[in-house]
């Protein structure tokens, strides 16, 4: 099992659409420039995000905006966005356990349950944290490199 990148760009995505908005109008292709991967990957997550609600899109070079406030958006509610559950189930069960082994008739009653307390921990995890927190945490590191580069200045 692995989550794919797709949920990693989009919270990239977020981040970049939070920082730059105010200076250039976010659009596909300057998204694109940010993670380094071609806009058309880019144009497919933001409908993912759109029909979630929680961007909207402008046709053309119009740019994204976040619906919400980024302390209302989980890390849960991208990845519900992004990487939708198959009948709501993370781990995908092997389709026809032989019923006539001992181990085959009762590895789902061995394993559902577990695998489905492993998914809720995940999901309970992903809920705590939203993008507020992404955007406190550049902040502070763009401060950080800031200062490192006064520092540098002044020391010539």
């Amino acid at each position: 099992m692995q989550i794919s990148s797709r949920f990693t760009v989009a919270l990239h995505i977020f981040a970049c659409a939070e920082t730059f908005k105010d200076k250039y109008k976010v659009t596909s292709d300057f998204l694109a420039a940010s993670i380094n991967t071609n806009p058309v990957i880019i144009r497919k997550i933001l409908i993912q995000l759109k029909n979630a609600g929680l961007v909207t899109v402008a046709r053309g070079t119009g740019g994204i905006t976040v619906k919400k406030p980024l302390g209302d958006i989980t890390f849960y509610d991208v990845y519900q966005a992004i990487e939708p559950v198959e009948n709501g189930d993370l781990f995908r069960f092997h389709e026809a356990p032989n019923p006539d082994c001992p181990v085959g008739r009762n590895i789902h009653a061995l394993l559902d349950g577990k695998l489905k307390a492993i998914q809720n921990a995940m999901e309970d995890e992903m809920r705590r944290y939203t993008l507020a927190d992404i955007q406190a945490d550049l902040s502070e590191i763009l401060a950080e490199e800031d200062g490192q580069k006064a520092e540098k200045e002044t020391s010539r």
